[in-house]
């Protein structure tokens, strides 16, 4: 029988953490409608080196996905200003920056971060 997985504050961090990079990695919703009828354009082999090289975009795993839609139903168990707190830790956002959005000192900021993640964690060892 498998061992049931006792969460904690961390490891809820780093779950909203890995969400944050997959949302990063879905591609950009585009406007439904216009598309374009032109033809590709075919270009030599020359052209081709002589363009600035395209970074290559690396895709979510399915996974990753089922993922990051279990944690969108987890914000639902916390209030709105705690889900904009934990967004924005998963973001990376300095604390400066959390705290002077609150209203808040740096401290204060980092408990309710606490507090939002115990309230997650305890809703899953529930």
């Amino acid at each position: 029988m498998a061992e049931r997985k006792i969460w904690t504050a961390n490891d809820v961090a780093d779950h909203f953490e890995e969400a944050f990079r997959t949302l990063r990695k879905l591609p950009p919703v585009k406007a439904r409608g216009y598309f374009n009828a032109w033809p590709d354009v075919v270009r030599s082999a020359r052209e081709i080196a002589a363009m600035e090289p395209q970074p290559m975009r690396v895709w979510p795993s399915a996974s990753a996905i089922t993922r990051l839609e279990m944690t969108f139903d987890w914000v639902l168990w916390i209030e709105e200003d705690e889900r904009k707190l934990v967004w924005s830790r998963a973001a990376r956002v300095p604390w400066k920056q959390i705290s002077g959005e609150l209203g808040c000192d740096r401290t204060t900021a980092w408990r309710r971060w606490q507090i939002a993640l115990t309230k997650i964690a305890s809703r899953l060892n529930a």
